[in-house]
């Protein structure tokens, strides 16, 4: 039997506490209606979807990753709260220059890679943060939405690096941390 290759996404992950606090959101939201598929990766900002990828050529991903590393130190903002129906809740954040650059460079990386998710193409680039997605019900999408869709949240941080992460078999792990460099 062939193995495949291990899973990996790119992101940024908010520094503690603000990660602490958005992992207790997201907690509290999969409590109170019944999902818990968000709580398999940490709170973060997706770069690149889901990809598999050789082991074998992982240093020459998190080469071509520290490449795009080169850049300033920006600000993130996370404002209110957002929804893609019939399933996700999430957290706006504000397409920046500087955000959208990035996730540009990282996009560009991955095809001289030959790395390509042919389900997300040419949707362009929405980043949030999720709170609930694929296990959250139809049926109580309406009911959450309607709880949440005045609520107020208003964080920032600093995105001083991204996260390379890699699936274990059960959850996202942080597998490597590509800090901005400043070149």
């Amino acid at each position: 039997m062939r193995k495949h290759h291990p899973l990996y996404f790119i992101a940024l992950v908010p520094p503690e506490p603000l990660k602490g606090k958005l992992k207790l959101l997201k907690k509290s939201f999969g409590e109170r209606f019944n999902c818990k598929a968000a709580l398999k990766s940490p709170p973060h900002i997706t770069l690149h979807m889901p990809f598999r990828f050789p082991e074998e050529k992982e240093v020459q991903l998190i080469e071509q990753l520290q490449v795009v590393s080169r850049r300033d130190i920006f600000t993130i903002q996370l404002n209110n709260f957002g929804s893609f129906e019939p399933r996700v809740v999430y957290i706006n954040v504000d397409a920046t220059e500087q955000l959208t650059l990035l996730f540009n460079n990282v996009q560009k990386t991955m095809k001289r890679l030959n790395v390509f998710n042919a389900d997300y193409k040419n949707k362009g680039f929405h980043p949030h943060l999720t709170i609930a997605f694929r296990d959250l019900k139809k049926s109580i999408f309406p009911i959450a939405w309607d709880e949440y869709q005045f609520k107020q949240c208003s964080e920032q941080f600093d995105a001083d690096c991204f996260v390379l992460l890699k699936h274990n078999g059960k959850h996202w792990d942080e597998y490597r941390t590509i800090s901005f460099n400043n070149n």
